[in-house]
């Protein structure tokens, strides 16, 4: 049979067809992962930055990082190979403490404690560094690898550099000391949150734990012979 009827339904299932088909169309772009691009690598690093953070490295797991990035996790493993390898990449602090030490040389030599607390206070405190430090102190109890990681960002690099230019005895043993002041503030202040240290004013971190730092650097320290650990009689 022909007529208006015959049009009707056939009107009806033409537009039952394109309703199908626009919904299909609105289904797929919703339904999957994103697929790799070229910002796929540095959103990775940057979701992998937030869960290293937040959990530190152990508690970390490859499929976390790449649901906050909302890629497959294979993907994270196409780019950066294993979970560890992956912290490295997304924790190495962009600094070049070569060009930040001998800034930190310029004025007066009783004044380098508050100086180098006052650096590391403005680096801790950047919101873009935050996750990274909190990442590498979560994760240097646990990890060898962080474990490096935080004693270059601190004794071994910029604090030796220092003990070292200002041509004191004992380099190692003063940058050692000092490290283990700051990574004691870091935990405190901002892992842990001891009160009223995690609250307190930043110049006043600088102003107490300068003097400490200053007197590592450049003070006396006493009898204590580094080669053999122990104190002379």
């Amino acid at each position: 049979m022909s007529g208006p009827a015959t049009a009707r339904r056939g009107t009806a299932k033409g537009g039952q067809a394109v309703g199908r088909a626009a919904g299909a169309g609105k289904r797929t772009g919703r339904v999957g992962r994103r697929p790799g691009s070229s910002d796929t690598r540095a959103r990775i690093l940057g979701a992998a930055r937030v869960s290293f953070g937040e959990r530190g490295l152990e508690a970390t797991t490859i499929r976390d990082v790449a649901r906050r990035a909302e890629v497959d996790p294979a993907l994270v493993h196409h780019y950066f190979g294993s979970k560890q390898q992956l912290f490295v990449a997304a924790m190495e602090l962009p600094v070049d403490f070569g060009t930040v030490v001998p800034g930190l040389l310029e004025g007066p030599r009783d004044e380098l404690g508050e100086r180098f607390v006052r650096f590391l206070l403005d680096l801790w405190e950047t919101p873009a560094m935050r996750p990274l430090i909190l990442g590498i102190i979560r994760s240097a109890t646990t990890d060898p690898v962080a474990a490096g990681m935080l004693r270059q960002d601190l004794a071994d690099g910029p604090l030796l550099a220092l003990a070292r230019a200002i041509d004191r005895p004992d380099a190692p043993l003063r940058a050692a000391l000092a490290g283990s002041q700051l990574v004691g503030l870091m935990m405190a202040r901002y892992v842990v949150g001891v009160e009223p240290l995690a609250s307190a004013p930043r110049e006043t971190i600088v102003q107490t734990i300068g003097p400490t730092i200053q007197r590592y650097l450049t003070g006396d320290l006493g009898p204590f012979r580094p080669a053999t650990g122990s104190r002379t009689p």
